[in-house]
């Protein structure tokens, strides 16, 4: 496998050398291996047990409705407006 990388860079050089000037060539072999290390594969972190662990402990699951909370929402007739505002408002302050 070495000889055969060898040999592909022997091939590969003087067009990678024509393609990309001298000053480059440090910038886009560092650019390079780095990509290359992006691609490298690391071990999975998990905050919690192994999930392929089937005697793992889990929290329990519930059932929660969708429609559980749900209130009318059709229109009414109009109420006066000067009331409602006053039940919303804020209270106003001691010194005015």
């Amino acid at each position: 496998m070495p000889a055969q990388n060898l040999a592909r860079l022997a091939a590969v050089d003087p067009v990678a050398t024509t393609l990309v000037p001298m000053p480059f060539k440090a910038l886009f072999l560092s650019l390079a291996l780095l990509f290359l290390a992006g691609c490298a594969t690391k071990p999975a972190v998990s905050a919690g047990p192994d999930p392929s662990d089937p005697g793992a402990r889990t929290s329990r699951a519930e059932y929660s409705s969708t429609l559980g909370r749900y209130t009318s929402q059709r229109p009414v007739a109009p109420a006066a407006w000067k009331k409602q505002n006053e039940q919303v408002a804020p209270a106003p302050k001691s010194g005015e």
